[in-house]
């Protein structure tokens, strides 16, 4: 990991992003005010457990925990080890397990910066037809959810999809300064003019996925589940996206393959 800017320099950035005030944090953090400032300012260089005491009361992720304690000048507490690794073992059964017992709703595992990571076999829902290009790794499930040749073009409430989804990862890149998610939603937001995106409707419970799948159309609900409690950045920075049914048509056709209900043309509205 090569020298960063300033310890002080990147806490101040992230106060500023979780919108918090030298005093605001310095109550958290249970230091005085005096401190937090001298630290910003590079007049105190903080010890290891301040880095990181300062870090969590400013949530801060723990790929970026390793960063400011590298610009403090020391090195980095927080592993990164591929899902593969015979130390993951555990959390990778947990994933398959997770994903299998899904079946057959959809069910898939993502990074931080949205790129599919595992799935299980009922996500072809969401997979099936697209452009092979949005198929290359990385397959960034924002990207292909909104690019006009990924499943896009199946979305029945596409306008409802985007609404939620652009505010999100906008959020997102501002609470992160992630530059690569900042150059995504540059891009998602390319694929339709902001009139295109609407609001939820207040009568659904939350906000459906209503998509077309091989002549019959479905609708989901979805959850984020996330590890709790990890210690390893890869770990923390991966997230199960688990769809549920959201009427009983959709929850018929998923459980026969998809081809037990009629086709969207003959449904009655």
């Amino acid at each position: 990991m090569s020298q960063d800017r300033p310890v002080g320099e990147l806490l101040r950035e992230w106060r500023r992003r979780r919108q918090l005030s030298q005093l605001d944090l310095a109550i958290q953090a249970e230091v005085s005010s005096r401190h937090v400032s001298f630290v910003e300012t590079g007049r105190t260089v903080p010890s290891r457990p301040m880095v990181l005491r300062l870090a969590e009361h400013l949530q801060v992720p723990l790929r970026d925990r390793n960063r400011l304690l590298v610009a403090a000048g020391y090195a980095p507490v927080y592993q990164e080890r591929p899902l593969d690794d015979p130390d993951l073992t555990a959390a990778r059964e947990a994933l398959h397990q997770i994903l299998r017992g899904h079946e057959p709703n959809p069910a898939l595992v993502v990074d931080r910066r949205w790129n599919l990571v595992l799935a299980n076999s009922a996500a072809d829902v969401f997979l099936d037809g697209v452009a092979p290009a949005l198929l290359e790794p990385p397959v960034n499930m924002m990207r292909l959810g909104l690019h006009p040749a990924g499943f896009a073009s199946r979305l029945l409430n596409l306008g409802q999809v985007r609404g939620f989804l652009l505010p999100r990862l906008a959020r997102q890149v501002q609470q992160t300064g992630d530059p690569q998610l900042s150059d995504l939603y540059s891009e998602l937001v390319s694929y339709g003019a902001p009139d295109q995106m609407q609001p939820p409707d207040p009568v659904d419970i939350a906000m459906p996925i209503r998509i077309r799948h091989r002549g019959v159309e479905l609708s989901f609900i979805n959850t984020i589940t996330t590890f709790g409690a990890a210690f390893d950045v890869t770990l923390e920075e991966i997230a199960i996206e688990a769809y549920f049914p959201a009427d009983a048509r959709t929850a018929l056709a998923l459980r026969s393959g998809g081809h037990s209900v009629m086709p969207d043309t003959a449904v009655s509205k």
